[in-house]
């Protein structure tokens, strides 16, 4: 039977109430309200994050110990497949919810965010969008369930941001492949049951010779490198997936062969929407703690609230804040319309992660000595924000997408 979220059932009930006209805010004529299914969702999600992650996130990253007990649990709220179907476990939601839902974690703890990211918008997504009903089955309802867990492996040790320029092959056997090569800064590595691989298959072909191949975990042939020691998100596993003779089945291939550039080119456009708002949260976080902070810690007789040079940082977090906020916003409710939203999710993560970090790094100037201590959570997100400007396209790879898209749209 298929499994009801407990997110998709308040859903169902506040529409009930208030009908399906709140289901999202438009794109054209723009409601800066959100509607009751979206207040819903961001208060459920932040009370989660306020009770489940704030209290253990330090400890977490300290021990480098992944959240199994909190992703469970974001598994029992439908978090987990948030804009899947719920005929395939999810919970039946839009790109915007998702872009709520992913702040608030994220809010209370960046490595359970990022978590809930990869296999929202960089496993199930793609599966959804080019699987077969047999693949749907098998490879997306019990991960949109958060019953297993998936990850995705694109980028290479050599290749970076070239995402073309795929070493590992996948060569053709019978009715199988068998991967060779390397697959590097994998987030979920250990923990996931099943990777999105994108394999050269026909060398000839460059870019259009790269196919997605589902690989399951554990499987013969896939070993994993070590664990990172990383700065940030420490709580999450990031490791180099390892192919030495890995056979997989034809059935496998996700879409056709030699549509992987395509697949995942198209995975990274939503996947910006999620870090986006991943950084949103660290940046709220750290906004939140300077504000908390600066009215309690007194100087010259009185809150440091009251000096103009705390309160022009307060000022300047709480703007690079909202304005990201509108472009994630933006970016999710032109996914949701069907529209083009390549330029704008670029620009959502691209803004959103640099206020994660600006944010982060004013946040300890406000707390002084206690914003560099571990007794407070200020060091932990600027950590945290640094990662934000670097995976799933870098600031640059950002700029260039942005200015690519603007030359095409106003070409001579």
């Amino acid at each position: 039977l298929r499994r009801v979220t407990m997110i998709s059932h308040l859903i169902r009930q506040c529409r009930g109430r208030f009908g399906p006209s709140v289901s999202r805010i438009t794109v054209r004529n723009v409601s800066f309200q959100l509607s009751e299914t979206h207040e819903l969702i961001r208060n459920t999600c932040r009370e989660f994050a306020e009770e489940e992650l704030k209290p253990v996130a330090g400890q977490l990253d300290r021990d480098h110990a992944f959240p199994a007990a909190q992703v469970e649990k974001l598994g029992e709220l439908g978090l987990m497949g948030v804009a899947v179907p719920e005929e395939y476990g999810g919970a039946g939601l839009d790109a915007l919810a998702y872009a709520i839902a992913m702040e608030e974690i994220s809010r209370g703890c960046a490595s359970t965010g990022v978590i809930m990211s990869v296999n929202n918008s960089l496993y199930c997504d793609p599966v959804l969008k080019f699987g077969t009903e047999a693949q749907k089955e098998e490879w997306l309802t019990p991960y949109a369930t958060g019953e297993k867990l998936g990850c995705f492996a694109l980028s290479e040790p050599g290749n970076g941001s070239d995402a073309a320029a795929a070493s590992t092959t996948a060569r053709a056997d019978g009715e199988s492949y068998i991967l060779n090569g390397a697959k590097a800064w994998i987030t979920n590595g250990y923990e996931a049951h099943a990777a999105v691989v994108f394999a050269t298959t026909d060398k000839e072909k460059k870019h259009r010779g790269i196919s997605a191949i589902l690989v399951p975990k554990p499987t013969e042939g896939l070993s994993l490198g070590k664990k990172e020691d990383k700065l940030g998100i420490r709580a999450s596993s990031t490791c180099t997936l390892n192919f030495d003779e890995c056979r997989v089945g034809h059935e496998n291939i996700l879409g056709e062969p030699g549509m992987g550039f395509k697949i995942a080119m198209m995975t990274l456009d939503g996947g910006r929407i999620g870090i986006a708002a991943q950084a949103l949260g660290i940046a709220q976080a750290s906004l939140d703690e300077a504000v908390r902070y600066a009215q309690q810690r007194e100087a010259f007789g009185a809150p440091i609230s009251k000096l103009q040079s705390i309160q022009a940082k307060i000022a300047d977090m709480a703007l690079r804040v909202e304005s990201a906020r509108l472009l994630t916003y933006r970016a999710a409710c032109l996914k949701d319309a069907k529209q083009p939203f390549t330029k704008e999710a670029a620009m959502a993560k691209l803004a959103a992660s640099e206020t994660a970090t600006f944010a982060a790094h004013q946040a300890i100037q406000v707390c002084g000595g206690m914003g560099y201590v571990t007794d407070m959570p200020c060091e932990r997100h600027y950590r945290d924000a640094r990662i934000t400007e670097i995976y799933e396209g870098t600031s640059e790879i950002q700029r260039l997408v942005i200015a690519a898209q603007m030359i095409k749209e106003n070409s001579l």
